[in-house]
């Protein structure tokens, strides 16, 4: 049993540890909200004082806040479901016993380890080129015209292509979990003469529940603060402008730090209404 001494003794040892960490978090988030106060442009002028909350309004009311907003949510919709449901077909599919299993793993979770950038390169030349592209050749083949994706199917390509990094994610955590399944259970309700659906249903997709809460609040955290993909493929252009890239225009384009400093203050708003959100979600899976 642990002493007040000891207690005592561990909480100096960590303290460094955690004065670090609080640091490293606070510093930013101060900076932010001290910024979002003032009209800073440092191209321009520099500080040039406060002006209350006016960055706050300025930002809400432009006509690309609610865009964004709306851009943002259905991208962050869109690859969780793709990558949700892709993912526990996958993860049933690996499962099974095939020959060369192992280098069938290696490469199904590959993509995972691709930088963004990189990824959405070879997807908008490689791919979706409406000239020299794979698609493009593909549809030429059959007798029809090439698709320019980026352009007349914007926020689709955007959620492909970052469902296409994320899925090796979700089909990894969602093996792992079916790998834990009890198979005799299984073996039991076979037995007993239920099919596959029922046995999916009643037992395989029940046991994925807390499988599934965990993938959707992971990607959700890096998926609020995508922008690597839609910098390389579209720069915010065709309805692709989230809250990110919003901001990233409002402080390196316009150079205007405090105006971009207000935008994070709202992602960060709405970055913890959806983590609120959805864990309340995970919170009662994982009760259950």
């Amino acid at each position: 049993m642990a002493t007040q001494h000891s207690r005592s003794a561990a909480r100096l040892m960590i303290a460094p540890a955690v004065i670090l960490l609080l640091g490293w978090m606070l510093v930013p988030l101060t900076m932010t909200l001290y910024f979002s106060f003032k009209k800073y442009l440092p191209m321009r002028g520099g500080d040039l004082g406060w002006v209350g909350f006016d960055n706050y309004v300025r930002f809400v009311t432009s006509s690309a806040f609610w865009p964004s907003i709306s851009a943002t949510l259905i991208i962050v919709g869109g690859v969780l479901a793709i990558t949700v449901v892709l993912g526990i077909f996958l993860a049933l599919l690996l499962d099974q016993p095939m020959w060369g299993q192992g280098v069938v793993r290696i490469f199904v979770i590959a993509p995972f380890f691709v930088m963004p950038t990189v990824s959405a390169l070879l997807w908008k030349n490689m791919f979706m080129d409406p000239v020299n592209g794979f698609f493009a050749h593909i549809l030429t083949a059959f007798g029809f015209q090439p698709i320019e994706f980026l352009v007349q199917h914007s926020l689709a390509s955007i959620v492909t292509i970052v469902s296409w990094q994320w899925l090796p994610f979700a089909t990894l955590i969602l093996l792992t979990a079916i790998q834990s399944l009890d198979q005799e259970q299984l073996e039991a309700a076979e037995m007993d003469g239920a099919g596959w659906f029922s046995r999916f249903g009643f037992i395989i997709l029940p046991h994925l529940s807390r499988a599934i809460t965990v993938v959707i609040l992971i990607q959700t955290i890096f998926l609020l603060g995508i922008f690597a993909e839609i910098f390389v493929t579209t720069q915010g252009s065709f309805g692709t402008k989230t809250l990110t890239y919003l901001i990233y225009q409002r402080v390196l384009e316009s150079q205007n730090v405090g105006l971009g400093s207000a935008g994070g203050v709202y992602a960060i708003i709405l970055a913890n209404i959806v983590a609120m959100f959805l864990m309340r979600i995970v919170g009662k899976n994982l009760d259950n």
